[in-house]
């Protein structure tokens, strides 16, 4: 814990959009007069957050905002230097490069630090790529997990997909994970080949995009009839 003379600032996660979609569609305006209001930002990518800012407000001087980029690579001395504004009083915002931040993405470290020193953390309401595939996939919304992404390796996505098929059978609870874009397809060709064909598999693609796609339908209906959502953000779900 670092010492405290004074009251300290506040840290407002900040979702941003889905990708290139007008925040009045997204957000309301409370989100658009704390993000005028803070100087500082921790961001997942310092390019993104820029034109998530800029597309909430033009006239923004964008130059004269500090932004600290949060990363795998982001020591633990980096990131207590990053929340260093908040403990002398300045308020900040953290942005993901897409949603909520803290899901997959590394900000949780950063919302634990603020707990360890009595920052206050606010959470403010915006769109979920996660929240929004479940409550559109018609599966368990009472008892559901994610994931994040699958293994790369071929041998090990198999196997944690066939787990993750396993603990929907048994338990009805609602599996859910991610993908890299470019990979999407790969990977829903391995479950139409591997998976059981009774289980049900959701695909929530382009999630609040005029072209958003998201059906439900057992993995035998899928076969032939797979949409292209290659190289388009996409949250997968398997339920019994």
């Amino acid at each position: 814990m670092v010492n405290q003379s004074a009251k300290s600032g506040k840290l407002y996660l900040i979702p941003s959009d889905l990708g290139f979609v007008a925040p009045d569609r997204l957000f309301p305006p409370y989100n658009r007069e704390i993000i005028l209001n803070c100087n500082h930002f921790i961001v997942e990518n310092i390019r993104s957050a820029r034109r998530f800012i800029k597309s909430v407000e033009p006239s923004v001087n964008i130059d004269g905002l500090s932004f600290y980029e949060l990363n795998k690579r982001t020591t633990d001395q980096q990131a207590l230097e990053y929340i260093l504004p908040l403990i002398s009083g300045t308020d900040m915002g953290m942005i993901s490069e897409a949603g909520p931040p803290c899901i997959a993405d590394p900000g949780s470290f950063i919302v634990k630090l603020c707990h360890e020193n009595n920052i206050t953390v606010e959470p403010l309401i915006g769109p979920s790529s996660i929240l929004m595939a479940l409550i559109s996939s018609g599966f368990n919304g009472q008892s559901f997990s994610f994931h994040g992404y699958l293994p790369i390796d071929k041998k090990q996505r198999l196997n944690e997909l066939k787990k993750l098929e396993r603990l929907a059978k048994q338990s009805g609870q609602t599996q859910m994970f991610m993908e890299t874009p470019y990979r999407n397809m790969q990977l829903l060709e391995q479950i139409l080949q591997h998976c059981d064909p009774a289980t049900m598999l959701c695909i929530a693609a382009n999630i609040s995009h005029p072209d958003a796609y998201i059906n439900s339908r057992p993995i035998k209906d899928w076969k032939g009839k797979l949409p292209s959502i290659n190289k388009k953000p996409a949250i997968f779900l398997l339920s019994s």
